[in-house]
């Protein structure tokens, strides 16, 4: 049984709790508690949990005994050891109502093929699930989980090097960090390539984040730890006073929240020059701080960053003067959890001065005339190709692609430093939609639909439980 296989018999255990009315989310944070206490058992590192609260003890009990002695073991591994198992189980509780369904998860996760889990990687298989909960388009876990795709080529455009510093401000599930760390072992034959120092140094200090979501902390320490990272991952919210010693970065990656800061507040830092109730307008602010002179960032970033009037265009003004913002990519619609989100991609590299280190941008228009990415028609990493080689031109004025140009500083100046440029501007071209087949739209929309049902589906259930 292979890691996909196993993936698909995790999740297919959630069935096993609709009566007990627990969401996709709560399954996922349920199967972590008791897949941390399996997976440690299975790896032989079972001497930071107190011997009576290893795996064994649980598959010894049933009934209202097993209930009883779950919810007696996530308290005291929440409050009574310290460390990464204790950020793991902190303010564990369990939504598992009943002792036969209790039991019917914990025997299955004993009886898979861990001898082939351990083989492929038990980081790869906890991913698997966590991608699983976010292309579950009913669980709203797609906010925490960025494309595999996307996270892809943006690590490999930043390419982090052994020794640097990296960080995501809005970690979610850790997933660049992870694929940076990936990026860095696959340099260096995983690690073995490095001095131990060196390597103390990777697995302890290079990679790191900030989460501000509980559960979704929970599940970043977990993917974390399975792939063998021992990373700071702070539970905290970045655009508070936390952020203000989060800095020194060679190497930025990150998808921040989307959205204004709920009743209109600004951010608590002393820092920002431009404090507003935008989000990400602050996120960017605090992560072309953050960085050293010389570091580089991509940074996910919608649509109203690029033209947003008063303090929009302050931030992005301070950009350019501290920043070389060298490239921008107009990412597809579609990608995301919410198909109409409009995002783009920021590059740039922290100047050693604070004026005048941008001095032209160059676009990448990967959103008009596109494909209409969904189910039916995955959005892969292949799609980014022209775009790498486009990036890694070595004149880029003589790189030759329709969706390739430029603007130099001047020009955005006098456009009211607007960056909301570089699409196709041929206006028949300006929507994909309007190229696509008929039927192609149709699929589309009933995939829509289909969504919904199944959303008002969930809610019924949820209802007729309480009533029960």
């Amino acid at each position: 049984m292979n890691n996909q296989e196993i993936v698909s018999k995790l999740w297919s255990l959630c069935n096993v709790l609709r009566d007990d009315g627990i969401t996709y989310h709560q399954y996922v944070t349920e199967l972590t508690y008791l897949l941390f206490l399996k997976m440690l058992k299975e790896t032989g590192n079972e001497e930071s949990i107190p011997a009576e609260y290893r795996w064994d003890e649980l598959t010894s009990k049933e009934g209202l005994a097993l209930k009883n002695f779950y919810r007696t073991l996530l308290l005291h591994l929440g409050t009574e050891v310290s460390g990464n198992v204790a950020q793991i189980y902190h303010n564990a509780q369990t939504h598992i109502d009943e002792p036969k369904n209790l039991r019917k998860i914990i025997k299955s996760i004993d009886e898979l093929d861990w001898y082939s889990a351990r083989e492929e990687g038990l980081g790869n298989l906890y991913e698997g699930l966590l991608e699983k909960n976010a292309n579950e388009k009913k669980s709203g876990a797609g906010q925490y989980f960025t494309p595999r795709p996307l996270i892809d080529a943006m690590v490999e455009l930043m390419n982090p090097q052994p020794g640097e510093r990296c960080n995501d401000p809005a970690c979610g599930t850790f997933g660049f960090m992870i694929a940076a760390d990936a990026h860095v072992k696959a340099q260096t034959d995983n690690y073995y390539t490095l001095t131990e120092k060196q390597a103390e140094f990777q697995r302890k200090q290079a990679f790191s984040g900030c989460e501000l979501v509980a559960d979704t902390h929970r599940l970043a320490m977990m993917n974390a730890l399975l792939h063998g990272m021992d990373s700071e991952i702070l539970l905290g919210d970045t655009l508070t006073q936390i952020g203000e010693k989060l800095k020194g970065y060679d190497v930025v990656l990150a998808n921040p929240p989307f959205g204004t800061k709920k009743g209109g507040e600004r951010p608590t830092r002393s820092d920002f020059t431009y404090p507003t109730s935008n989000k990400q307008l602050n996120f960017l602010q605090h992560i072309y701080r953050s960085l050293k002179p010389g570091g580089r960032a991509a940074v996910v970033l919608p649509d109203n960053v690029l033209f947003q009037d008063g303090d929009g265009q302050k931030v992005r003004a301070d950009l350019m003067d501290k920043c070389n913002l060298h490239t921008i990519l107009r990412l597809p619609t579609g990608i995301f959890y919410a198909a109409g989100v409009k995002t783009n991609v920021l590059f740039f590299e922290r100047g050693s001065t604070d004026k005048g280190n941008t001095k032209q941008v160059w676009y990448y228009d990967l959103r008009t005339n596109m494909e209409n990415f969904g189910k039916r028609t995955p959005f892969t990493r292949a799609h980014f190709n022209d775009f790498v080689r486009a990036y890694h031109a070595d004149d880029r004025t003589a790189h030759t692609d329709e969706r390739w140009m430029c603007f130099t500083r001047a020009e955005i100046q006098q456009r009211g430093d607007t960056l909301d440029l570089g699409l196709i501007a041929d206006a028949s071209l300006s929507n994909a939609a309007d190229l696509l087949d008929p039927k192609e739209l149709a699929i589309e929309a009933i995939d829509e639909l289909e969504v919904v049902v199944d959303e008002l589906k969930e809610l019924l259930r949820l209802l007729e439980i309480n009533e029960k």
